[in-house]
Formats: C-alpha cells, sequence, structure tokens
C-alpha cells in the first residue's frame, strides 16, 4: 500500500484560480465532452480541481512506485475519487503523465528558444556564455518551481519509450535535441572550437542529470540554479573559442 501523504479530496483539491506558489504545477487534462461547462464558470473550475487533485494523487504514487506499476485504481484512490472521475478528465495514464509535464515542456521550449536567439545574436566569448548562463537559470528555477516533477523525470527518463512512460522520453529527446541544437548555432558563430556538436550536447545533458540526481540525493551543491551555472561555466572554459 501507499505510504505518500494523504492526497486532497474532490471538494480539497486546489484549483488554478487560488493555486499559490506551491500549488502543483499542472496543466488540466480534457474538457468532458458532455456539460462542460462555460470558462471560469462553476463546473469548469470544478473541473480543474478534479483533475489537479488526480494530477497531484497520481505524481505522489509515480515517484513512489514508478509509473508502470501504478494502476488507475491505485491514482483515484490516492485521490479520493470514483474510478469513473478519472475517465471524465483522462483517456489513461499516459494522458496523466503528459498533463503533468506539459507546462516543464512549454517552459523548458521556450527557454531554449530565447537562448537559440541569443546564440544567433552572440559574437563573443562573453555574450555566448551570457546566452548559456540566462538558460541556466531559466531551468534552474523551472526545478525548483516543481521539484517533484524533475525527481520523476529522472527516476523515469531512461526506460524504454513505451507506454505511461512515454511523454516522459519524449520530452528528454526533445531536451537532448535542443541542446544538439544550441550547439550548432554556437558553432555556426565560431564561438565554440572544433569539437562533435552532438557529443558536447549529449556531455553537457548528461552532467546536468547527474547534478540533479546528486541534489535530490542530498549532496550539497548549493541551489539548482548555482550549480547549473557552474556547470556552464566549466563547460565553456572547455570546449569556447580559445
Amino acid at each position: 500500500m501507499s505510504t505518500s501523504p494523504k492526497q486532497p479530496s474532490e471538494a480539497e483539491a486546489p484549483g488554478a484560480a487560488d493555486a499559490g506558489p506551491d500549488a502543483p504545477w499542472f496543466e488540466p487534462g480534457r474538457v468532458p465532452e458532455q456539460r462542460p461547462g462555460k470558462a471560469g464558470g462553476k463546473r469548469d473550475r470544478n473541473r480543474q480541481e478534479r483533475t489537479l487533485g488526480l494530477c497531484a494523487a497520481a505524481l505522489g504514487e509515480f515517484l513512489e512506485r514508478g509509473v508502470e506499476r501504478v494502476t488507475v485504481d491505485e491514482i483515484t484512490k490516492a485521490a479520493g475519487v470514483a474510478k469513473g472521475s478519472f475517465y471524465r478528465y483522462f483517456e489513461d495514464k499516459g494522458q496523466v503523465v503528459d498533463a503533468l509535464f506539459a507546462p516543464l515542456r512549454k517552459e523548458m521550449e521556450q527557454a531554449f528558444s530565447e537562448c537559440a536567439g541569443a546564440l544567433a545574436r552572440a559574437g563573443s566569448s562573453a555574450e555566448l556564455s551570457a546566452a548559456y548562463q540566462a538558460l541556466a537559470m531559466r531551468l534552474g528555477q523551472a526545478a525548483l518551481r516543481e521539484p517533484r516533477l524533475v525527481k520523476l523525470y529522472l527516476q523515469e527518463c531512461r526506460g524504454p519509450a513505451e507506454g505511461a512512460r512515454l511523454p516522459i522520453r519524449q520530452l528528454r529527446d526533445s531536451i537532448t535535441a535542443a541542446a544538439v541544437a544550441l550547439t550548432e548555432v554556437a558553432h555556426r558563430q565560431h564561438l565554440l572550437r572544433d569539437l562533435p556538436p552532438k557529443i558536447t550536447a549529449f556531455a553537457v545533458v548528461g552532467a546536468v542529470e547527474s547534478l540533479l540526481i546528486a541534489f535530490f540525493e542530498g549532496e550539497d551543491l548549493g541551489s539548482p540554479t548555482d550549480a547549473a551555472q557552474a556547470l556552464v561555466r566549466m563547460v565553456l572554459e572547455g570546449v569556447g573559442q580559445r
């Protein structure tokens, strides 16, 4: 049996309207086809509350026993709702995982896009460093906003790309592809040494994941943001143009 803290019931689950800084950072599931209610109305608020409650319950269960082992029955029991409520808002576990990671994925996509723009305009090693440091800060802040999601990502991202784990593997693939793309932009600007972009990017992604794992295991590394920025400085000292 799960020993995770009791999750909010349908009446207690936090809604998006009153979400504070410590509220779950999830994206609501699908809108029911029947009687969806108008945006901002009572039915819409109830939907958001129940969806957030299911997401919070699922996250706790996933962290404790893994995405694939947890059942829909266990999620609804932890959320304190009927099984029918789950299928009113989600088609399957994979859609729950997708809802959990959707905001983080969007934040990362925007951060990588802004960094790519900064690198395309960069003409010096100082501007190169500033672009990567800004990316590190942005990603570190995203990790701090909902660290349990980052912990689940690290727990599942190297498993088989199938079933409910698929959205997590897709996120990892998109992060790696974005890191490679950034390295290629920096190469075109002649700001990095002539090293294979994929090798450089894969090494950095792996190092960041290792730092985060150590952070969650209690190693004294300072904040994730500070650690990521230190890693950026170290990497650029090794691969930057001299």
